[in-house]
C-alpha cells in the first residue's frame, strides 16, 4: 500500500494530518518504511507508518486473536482478524483405514468427486476409527441440500 500511495499527494496529506505530521515528514516516513528490509525494520518504522492507518485494535489474550479495524478514510477494506490457533500435528500414518476401504469399494465411493474425496481426507478423529459406511454417510450429507444454505443469488432471488 505504501508503494502504491507514495505518489498520491491527497493520501499522503490525509495520513500526515492523522499522524500530526507535515506532508514532507510523512513522505520521509513512507520512504524510510519502503527502504527498510524485513531484517532491519524497527518498531518505530512500523508505528510511524501504521499508526494513522489503524482506527482500533483488540487482542484476546486467551486465544491471542488480534482484531484490527482500519481507518476507512485512508485504507480500503474491512476489519482484519489474525489468530494463533492450536492444531493437531499431521498424522504420519497416512489415510484412515476406513477411508481406504471406502475408496476401494466402488459401490460406496464410485460417484465421489475429487473435491469430495479431498474433504473426506481432511477429516480428523480423536480415538475413534470411522468405518467405510461412515464416509459414505458423510458423502451423502455433503450432497444433501437440506444441510447447507445457499445464497439468494444462487437461488435466483438476488440481483
Amino acid at each position: 500500500m505504501a508503494k502504491d500511495e507514495l505518489e498520491n499527494d491527497y493520501w499522503l496529506r490525509m495520513v500526515a494530518r492523522l499522524s500530526r505530521r507535515s506532508y514532507e515528514e510523512m513522505r520521509v516516513v513512507v520512504l524510510e518504511f519502503l527502504d527498510t528490509d524485513i531484517f532491519h525494520v524497527s518498531a518505530e518504522n512500523c508505528v510511524a507508518f501504521l499508526d494513522p492507518l489503524i482506527e482500533s485494535w483488540d487482542i484476546d489474550l486467551a486465544t491471542f486473536g488480534l482484531e484490527i479495524v482500519l481507518n476507512h478514510s485512508v485504507v480500503p477494506g474491512q476489519a482484519k482478524r489474525f489468530e494463533f490457533v492450536e492444531r493437531e500435528a499431521e498424522r504420519s500414518g497416512g489415510e484412515e483405514p476406513g477411508l481406504k476401504e471406502f475408496l476401494h469399494d466402488s459401490s460406496l465411493s464410485g460417484t465421489a468427486t475429487p473435491k469430495e474425496v479431498a474433504f473426506l481426507k481432511r477429516l480428523r478423529f480423536q480415538g475413534q476409527r470411522p468405518t467405510p459406511l461412515y464416509y459414505y454417510r458423510e458423502l451423502q450429507s455433503l450432497r444433501d441440500p437440506l444441510h447447507f444454505r445457499t445464497s439468494q443469488r444462487e437461488q435466483g432471488k438476488g440481483p
